[in-house]
């Protein structure tokens, strides 16, 4: 287990190098001065091109990304932000707190919600409550983030006054943004979990253990749904890490400290280290998740951990 953990790890560098190169490269050659954004547009034309000499923006492309990754990999440095003048580490470092906490309550609903939706439709196939979990699916998928999360403000906080609509300290206003983006990953879920259901509980070995007399409740969690967790687990980890990238909206529009909402502040000012910084993140991130998601299945299945050893 170790050398598979050991060896997903370098694998990641790799993939961090492919996603820095591709990010950087955008930034390079998309129009905008970072220079220019950062001291204005009153400032003299001497002052902007010493701003762009001392961060290396006259360097050509190759020496640019060469110096960014030598700080990353011997320093772990990410260089300072253009605005703020403060190391990108420690902007990301107070901004993710409230990111991951987002992702995580977003992924605990949709999983609390999902698993067991999907399973009920599973046993009661084409009944009405499987007809109605599949059109609130159907509208939860087709549902754009922002979109709902303009109309629960309307409804919740705007008209009711249940809610506020921003804000990520107190619990009360962690409940709708979490709603908000876990909704689409609760119909991915639900969806995921009765077809697997359906799949499994057709199976011999399931009509074997009912007619031993098992009970159904027996039979549905411990023998169907045990076996069919393996794709549910990887959907709920590819779920978690398009959650982490997918919370930039989120996060703009209920006011929360978060990295989606750096990172859009930082793509309207050209801030290039802070952009970086951020796509990193959520890359680690979700490399890290499925890792995680991958262990899991060596708890789940013993014949996929065998592999492992």
């Amino acid at each position: 287990m170790i050398r598979y953990i050991l060896k997903r790890v370098l694998l990641l560098l790799p993939v961090l190098l492919g996603v820095s190169l591709v990010v950087f490269s955008l930034l390079y050659f998309s129009d905008g001065d970072p220079a220019r954004n950062a001291l204005g547009q009153n400032a003299s034309e001497e002052a902007v091109q010493a701003q762009r000499e001392e961060w290396g923006l006259n360097d050509p492309f190759l020496v640019q990304y060469g110096n960014y990754l030598k700080k990353l990999v011997f320093d772990f440095d990410l260089g300072d932000s253009y605005q703020s003048h403060k190391p990108v580490v420690s902007e990301i470092a107070d901004a993710a707190p409230a990111t991951l906490k987002l992702a995580l309550l977003s992924i605990a609903f949709a999983t609390i919600l999902g698993i067991p939706f999907g399973i009920i439709s599973a046993i009661y196939q084409y009944s009405i409550f499987d007809n109605i979990m599949m059109i609130l699916a159907l509208i939860g998928v087709s549902m754009p983030v922002f979109w709902l999360g303009l109309l629960m403000i309307l409804l919740f906080s705007v008209r009711l006054g249940w809610l506020p609509s921003s804000g990520f300290e107190h619990f009360n206003q962690m409940i709708l943004p979490s709603i908000a983006l876990g909704a689409q990953s609760t119909a991915v879920i639900t969806r995921m979990t009765r077809s697997n259901m359906l799949e499994v509980i057709r199976k011999d070995y399931i009509r074997t253990a009912e007619a031993k007399g098992q009970k159904r409740s027996v039979v549905i969690t411990k023998h169907a749904l045990g076996n069919a967790l393996i794709p549910i687990i990887t959907i709920i980890g590819i779920q978690f890490g398009q959650l982490l990238g997918g919370a930039l909206m989120t996060e703009v529009i209920f006011s929360i400290p978060g990295i989606g909402r750096l990172m859009v502040n930082a793509i309207k000012s050209r801030d290039n280290p802070l952009v970086l910084g951020g796509v990193l993140f959520v890359a680690v991130a979700f490399a890290i998740v499925n890792l995680i998601i991958d262990i899991i299945y060596a708890y789940i299945d013993p014949r996929i951990k065998s592999q492992y050893t």
